[in-house]
This record gives C-alpha cells, structure tokens and sequence, in this order.
C-alpha cells in the first residue's frame, strides 16, 4: 500500500551510525529514497544489500564546504528533496571555558546544521520539511558539556526564526531533541568504562522507564515531523526524552 512517504527524497547527515542511521532504516521500508551523507559508510551497507539503489551514500563533513556543495550536486541529480535531517552531531566533554572545544562543537552541531540547510535550500521541494535534531540539556546544565549544550542552544534560536523565514516557501522547519540515547556517542567522549558508568546511573535515575532512548524511538518521532501529520507545526523543539526534563 502506498503512503505519502513513497518515492520521497530524504536528505539526511550524519547517518552511518545512531539515529542517523536508525532514521534511514525507519524510511526506507516507508517508501523513501535517502541520500545518507558521512564521514564514513559505517553500518549503511547493510541497508544498502536490502534496498539497492533507494540508498545512496555520499561521503563528506558538514564542516566542509566544498563537501557540502557536492551534497547538493547529488541530491540535484535524485529530483526535489522533501525531507532534509542535519543529524550530523558531536559532543565532548571539556572544560566550560575551552574556547576550542566549543569552536569544534559549533562548527558540527550548529554551523555545519545551518550550513546544510543553506547547500541544499535551492533543491528543496515544495512542500518540504527540514528536522534539526536539538538536545534535551539545552534548558538545563551537565558539566562538561556546556559547549555542546551551547552549540545546540543556538541551534534551536536560529530554528525558530528560520521556521517564520521559511514558511513562506511552503518549508516547514523544527527540532526534535533526544535525552540519553543508547548511541557510540557515549564512547566518543573520552570517559572511562567507570566515568560512564557513573554518568549512565546519574542520568538514568530520572528517566522514568529507568532506561535511556533506543535511536529508532527518536527516529519516529521526527518522522512524525516529516510527515503531513505534523503540518500545523512550526518552529517547535519536541523533546523525546524519556521524561528526562520533567525532573
């Protein structure tokens, strides 16, 4: 049976890996054509042997300009892109006054989100829907991780006034915002087994089902945004948190 997702272009970054990837395996039984753009393959090839040519990989960094463009090229060869997911994030753990480690958060979480939207706003169709993916932390504090709550904070105020701006081009714009996600994300933040340990318990103790997010149930909930069940919605940050902020 058909669905208003068949045969749509989805552009998505960052989506070799979590949810990234968990999306591209969430829209392609749905119908969807993706176009993936990562640093590396990671786990798509799997993906790739069950839909063939529906996913197409592009390699690039959200940090880099020229690859940017070449994402643009590619989706322009594909047709018009209904969906576009900067997914593309990074966080570390730093001190709140490293300057650098902000700037290396920045230039993916936030301007390498901004920066793909600008590349491929030209083949954007009409209606569209672009989806940022915030974080929970943004309205609240977590030690170490300022520059990234900050990256993502800025985020979400340029979203908003891109929503008012784009609206007119029949685009929708917003965020979804996961809490703790069962993601290498974790790994990637030069903790030890321990020091993970004991951030997992801390968080944990305020998720209400006691267990962090799989990717796939944040992966739902921007499809839910994708979709024309959302197309009242504009501008808005959804957090998908495990109940994480109600603490």
């Amino acid at each position: 049976m058909q669905t208003e997702f068949q045969d749509r272009l989805a552009v998505i970054t960052g989506a070799s890996s979590g949810i990234g990837l968990a999306l591209c395996a969430a829209l392609l039984p749905r119908g969807v054509r993706v176009l993936a753009m990562s640093r590396t393959v990671g786990d798509l090839p799997a993906l790739q042997q069950i839909y063939g040519e529906r996913l197409q990989w592009c390699a690039g960094d959200v940090t880099c300009e020229d690859d940017l463009q070449g994402l643009a090229r590619r989706a322009a060869t594909l047709g018009r892109v209904d969906y576009l997911v900067p997914n593309a994030g990074i966080a570390e753990m730093a001190d709140s006054l490293d300057m650098p480690a902000f700037q290396r958060q920045w230039a993916v979480n936030g301007a390498g989100a901004l920066n793909t939207l600008a590349a491929l706003r030209g083949e954007l169709a009409n209606p569209a829907s672009v989806v940022f993916v915030g974080s929970f932390l943004t309205g609240s504090s977590f030690p170490g991780l300022a520059a990234c709550i900050a990256s993502k904070a800025a985020l979400a105020a340029q979203a908003r006034t891109l929503a008012v701006e784009f609206a007119r081009y029949d685009v929708r714009i917003n965020l979804v915002s996961p809490g703790p996600t069962a993601t290498s994300m974790w790994d990637n933040l030069g903790l030890s087994d321990g020091e993970l340990d004991d951030v997992a318990d801390t968080l944990g103790k305020r998720l209400l089902p006691g267990h962090f997010l799989d990717a796939s149930a944040v992966a739902n909930v921007i499809i839910f945004q994708l979709s024309q069940g959302a197309r009242g919605v504009y501008g808005q940050d959804w957090k998908v948190d495990n109940g994480y902020t109600l603490g």
